[in-house]
């Protein structure tokens, strides 16, 4: 007996009106010989596979399955398979062969010949039939349906998914049967499981879709669609809010309710972990809804959380898809928000979106669609591979099998992955298209063809140089709520010197002290590479021990004693020097012992935050000597200073954007590379970044800027244990004009004259100070952060609460001007007894003062007698008594009280604080301890200038300020109408601002360039002239004219009393009070 294929081509080829003729049917015994027996018949027979016959319709799909494997996809799409699967799909009369069909799918994939059914399962519409099939009317097909196609993903390649998922989600949203929505929940379910990292990139499609149909009328769909979200939504990765993914998915169940609890929740989170596209695909819907909330509170918290979580995104692409449903709304809130501070908030996150989003203008909602793999373009390319590596036969572009691998390609490309394990993914199909050249070769060049042309990124610096790699590494790094690193690379080079560069708060000092820690993942242990980290400032608890001593108690130098004089010694330590407390070394001298520790410690990896602060010039050119003549050791150098970084580095790391990126050369070659680097290295002031320094009040009896407000006469200063005194017959004079660069090498005694002039110390060799009596100076200390150092786990705005609780300057009160000695406490017991009508008092408090011609005269209380017995006593007198610090105190507070006290709340602190460029977001909500070196700086100049000081003194400003923030500090100081005096190093600073030159040398001053006047001077007056007198409003807001009027003469009051006259003859009505 022949074979079945004989039988069914017989029956196929029959003529329809034979159909009557008498033939001979083969009985279902003969159908399972001829089914067991070989076949080498290459054709496949197609309406066994659906026979209702179990035996028969498995012989056929083994047929088939073996046909497939040997001739490919080709032999399947010609077979007619998939129409003849679609025909009986919709065989409305016969369950059994709509079961079969789907059975038969089944069977083609788990007999390990998927490989040939993928390229035609979606395209063929079989795919589209079976999610139909869902819905069948029987429990077996509808069971057999899900199975097949469950069975398919499971088996297909994983990259194929971007292929199934559209008409999944298609269906689960418009499906008029609940049975296809559960269904494709359920073949959701497995892609989840089948392929992760593919189901995961496509978050952003699938979570809107499941949004909804956890609202379904149905129950069913929705627990199975609530199970379905909860399961895909395991799929992010992102730290921060794995925990709040429960809240989220009730967030999305029940919006009203949930909404601003879940934000409430995520407003306190830190978000340090990269946000891809899926972390996005479930937080956005929860913002987008946040930003229509009612209270403002909760959109300035939705504001915040998308600013945050948007310096987190790695690319444009990432964050294009949400800009619709984010941008509009922050819009509307900035247009009709009215608290200004929450409109800075949304501004700043409205910028944050634009810049990574790379959309300068618009709500984005009109975005051109995002770049992605041209399939022709990738099939070209497949054709073109196949030609150069001499294929014997090229398949054309619009084989099945090509267009499924270009297919393929395209979802590896968008993707953007080029991992070669997963592109050899493709060796399967490609072995199908032609057995030669090598299909893993093929693919290996595919991956290399198709990387080159999707490559859109920013040319990289080649790391790859001669030279030893001390470190190689990639890590993330964070610092209390804030990210500063996010899967940033950093690789040193032995002998190399880089420059850590960056703006003020990206986290250079804190990755510096991170690496000394040990606290970057894969860097190098101590046992491997010596770090050594030179501090800004040596700790105040060793201010008594000697230079010498604190050297050697250093358990890290591994040096003898005599090696560390000779060390000392070559940066300048002579012996006298070396046996000198610490406590009395200069800024300078103190950074130069810090330096020549580092020195002693032989380090592969010197670590320098600033080590040119507190240097002189000389000092500096040194510092530049030592670091180049370093051959073996490796230098990450953090420094304002742009000519020494220029003059010492031979690489720069930026930091940017959470990234660490290296570039060759120095500051100058950066600068040319990044032009908006610019500011690390000029001092020009940004249109968009400025400092406001408040104007002072007027001063009694001050009436040009010329006119002295401070003088020292002939002022002496030993500090206690010296051999000789540091400052030595000093003589000057500040006004309101005045603008001093006080200079000298370290150690002349600059800083002990600026605290003699603000009163932190009193002279004791001689010489006296006389200040205004109303006169207020802000003072920054060249150690700037002493001010700070005992508050940092306050915010900036709790500080300033704290400082300035009483009214006054609590820190005012601390200075020595203001602590009443032993021998001034007994002078005041002695002058406290005041004779009234013959009566002994005893003097008790000093409560007010008044003006007294042309100095004061205060109210004094007594002991044991009433308010009412008080009585009003000369300035002159009171100080005669010994009472001058009483005095002072009082004269202290009435200066505040003039320079109208600023409301200290919250909103006129950040204000404060905004105008030297600090966001309310510092100051309100971030402890100081986490902030930079020159957000600090920034807090510290605010508090010093909140009582709007006459005098701004300046102990070296420029340590810790970037570029930007020193040119903003510039032309606030050029615009200051108070007087200014700075101590600095940075003769591009002082030589901006100052006119006059205060010389230090050895302890003595040499004024140059002043205009130090007696009395009032010639200058313009300070008086309230024209344009100056305040605008006067009616009760109805209406501006009031309030310019004098000009007096008449005699002979203009006659005139104007002679038409008075004339106009009540006339029968005018003239009233009597009218002005003449």
């Amino acid at each position: 007996m022949r074979g079945f294929h004989s039988i069914r081509l017989f029956l196929i080829d029959m003529p329809a009106t034979s159909v009557a003729t008498p033939v001979s049917i083969p009985s279902p015994a003969d159908l399972k010989a001829a089914m067991a027996a070989p076949s080498t018949d290459s054709k496949i027979d197609l309406s066994s596979l659906f026979a209702a016959d179990k035996a028969v319709s498995e012989s056929a799909t083994a047929n088939l399955v073996a046909i497939a494997k040997k001739e490919g996809p080709s032999a399947v799409a010609a077979s007619g398979f998939t129409d003849a699967a679609l025909k009986a799909l919709a065989d409305k009369k016969s369950p059994a062969t709509r079961e079969g069909a789907c059975k038969a799918v089944s069977a083609i994939v788990v007999g390990d010949a998927v490989k040939t059914l993928e390229p035609i399962f979606v395209s063929s519409g079989l795919y589209a039939a079976l999610l139909e099939t869902f819905a069948d009317k029987m429990p077996a097909v509808r069971t057999a349906a899900v199975d097949a196609v469950k069975a398919y993903v499971i088996a297909m390649n994983p990259w194929a998914t971007v292929s199934v998922l559209p008409s999944l989600l298609q269906q689960i949203k418009t499906a008029g049967k609940w049975q296809i929505k559960t269904g494709a929940l359920t073949i959701l379910n497995q892609l989840v499981v089948s392929a992760p990292e593919q189901t995961a990139k496509l978050m952003p499609d699938i979570v809107p879709v499941l949004s909804e149909a956890i609202w379904d009328t149905k129950a069913d769909v929705k627990k199975a669609a609530r199970d379905t979200l909860t399961k895909a939504t395991a799929l992010i990765s992102n730290k921060d809010i794995e925990r709040f993914i429960p809240a989220l998915i009730n967030a999305l169940a029940n919006p009203v309710e949930e909404v601003p609890k879940t934000i409430q929740l995520l407003a306190a989170t830190t978000f340090v972990s990269e946000v891809d596209s899926a972390t996005l695909s479930l937080m956005v819907p929860l913002l987008s809804r946040g930003l229509n909330e009612k209270l403002t509170a909760t959109k300035r918290k939705v504001a915040v959380i998308i600013d945050n979580m948007s310096k987190l995104v790695d690319s444009a692409t990432t964050v294009r898809p949400f800009l619709p449903k984010l941008l509009p709304g922050l819009i509307k809130i900035k247009d009709t928000v009215g608290d200004p501070e929450a409109r800075g908030v949304v501004e700043r996150t409205i910028a944050t979106l634009r810049q990574v989003g790379e959309v300068p203008t618009g709500d984005g909602t009109n975005l051109p669609p995002l770049k992605t793999a041209e399939p022709s373009s990738l099939a070209s390319s497949l054709v073109s591979i196949y030609k150069k590596l001499g294929a014997s036969s090229v398949p054309p572009a619009s084989d099945v099998t090509v267009q499924y691998v270009v297919a393929l390609a395209a979802a590896l490309v968008n993707l953007k992955n080029f991992d070669n394990a997963q592109w050899q993914s493709l060796v399967p199909y490609l072995e199908y298209i032609a057995a030669s050249p090598e299909p893993e070769k093929v693919a290996a060049e595919f991956m290399i063809k198709s990387s080159a042309a999707s490559s859109d990124d920013d040319h990289v610096e080649d790391d790859e140089e001669e030279g030893e790699d001390l470190c190689n590494c990639t890590f993330s790094l964070a610092y209390g709520a804030k990210i500063l690193l996010n899967t940033a690379s950093l690789r040193l080079k032995r002998g190399h010197r880089y420059g850590l560069c960056g703006k003020n708060g990206t986290g250079k000092s804190t990755l510096m002290r991170a690496i000394v820690n040990g606290q970057v993942e894969g860097f190098p242990s101590p046992d491997e590479v010596r770090t050594f980290y030179v501090e800004h400032d040596i700790d105040g608890s060793e201010a008594d021990i000697t230079v010498l001593d604190w050297v050697v108690a250093d358990k890290r130098i591994q040096a003898t004693e005599k090696e560390i004089v000779e060390a000392l010694s070559s940066v300048g330590f002579s012996d006298e020097r070396q046996r000198q407390a610490i406590g009395s070394l200069s800024g300078g001298w103190k950074m130069k012992l810090a330096l020549a520790r580092a020195m002693l410690f032989k380090a592969d990896i010197l670590l320098l935050d600033e080590p040119t602060n507190h240097l002189d010039v000389v000092n500096v050119a040194w510092l530049e000597s030592y670091l180049t003549s370093l051959q073996t050791c490796t230098s990450i150098i953090v420094s304002h200073d742009s000519a020494f970084l220029n003059n010492t580095i031979t690489d720069v790391l930026h930091l940017n954007r959470f990234k660490l990126r290296r570039y060759r050369g120095n500051l100058e070659a950066f600068v040319k590379a990044v032009p908006e680097a610019k500011s690390y290295y000029t001092l020009e002031a940004a249109e968009d970044y400025k400092f406001k320094l408040p104007d002072p009040p007027l001063l009694e009896g001050v009436k040009t800027k010329e006119k002295s407000l401070l003088k020292m006469r002939k002022v002496g200063f030993q500090y206690p244990g010296t051999p000789a005194p540091q400052l030595r017959d000093i003589t000057l004079q500040v006004s309101l004009s005045s603008r001093v660069a006080i200079l000298g090498p370290n150690g002349s005694g600059k800083s002990t004259l600026v605290k003699l002039l603000v009163g932190e110390t009193e002279p004791n060799n001689g010489g006296e100070i006389w200040k205004h009596p109303n006169l207020v100076i802000g003072y920054v200390a060249q150690h700037a952060f002493h001010h700070i150092d005992n508050h940092l786990d306050k915010t900036p705005l709790e500080y300033m609460l704290w400082r300035y609780q009483t009214g006054e300057d609590l820190e005012e009160m601390g200075k020595a001007n203001r602590q009443i000695t032993a021998e001034e406490a007994q002078k005041m017991k002695d002058g406290a007894l005041y004779i009234v009508d013959g009566q002994k008092r005893f003097i008790d408090e000093i409560i007010m003062r008044k003006k007294l011609k042309q100095s004061y005269e205060y109210e004094v209380s007594f002991k044991g007698l009433s308010s009412s017995e008080n009585v009003w006593v000369p300035r002159d007198e009171l100080i005669k008594r010994g009472f001058e610090k009483k005095v002072i105190e009082v004269d202290t507070r009435e200066a505040q009280r003039l320079g109208l006290l600023r409301p200290l709340v919250r909103r006129e602190i950040e204000k404060h604080f905004a105008d030297f460029g600090l966001e309310p977001e510092f100051v309100s909500h971030n402890t100081m301890r986490g902030l930079s070196g020159g957000q600090k700086v920034k807090i510290v100049l605010g508090a010093a200038t909140w009582r709007r000081p006459h005098v701004i003194c300046l102990d070296e400003p420029t340590n810790y300020l970037d570029r930007e923030s020193l040119a903003a500090l510039i032309e606030a100081l050029k615009v200051f109408e108070g007087g200014v005096l700075i101590i600095t190093h940075n003769r591009d600073f002082s030589e901006s601002i100052c006119k006059e030159v205060w010389a230090m040398r050895e302890g003595t001053l040499e004024p140059s360039g002043h205009n130090w006047v007696e009395g009032q001077g010639s200058g313009p007056r300070l008086d309230k002239g024209k344009g100056e007198e305040e605008e006067v409003y009616d009760a109805m807001g209406n501006k009031v004219d309030v310019s004098k009027k000009k007096k008449l003469n005699a002979s203009e009051l006659r005139k104007k009393k002679k038409e008075r006259m004339a106009r009540r003859k006339r029968g005018e009505d003239v009233s009597d009070d009218e002005d003449l």
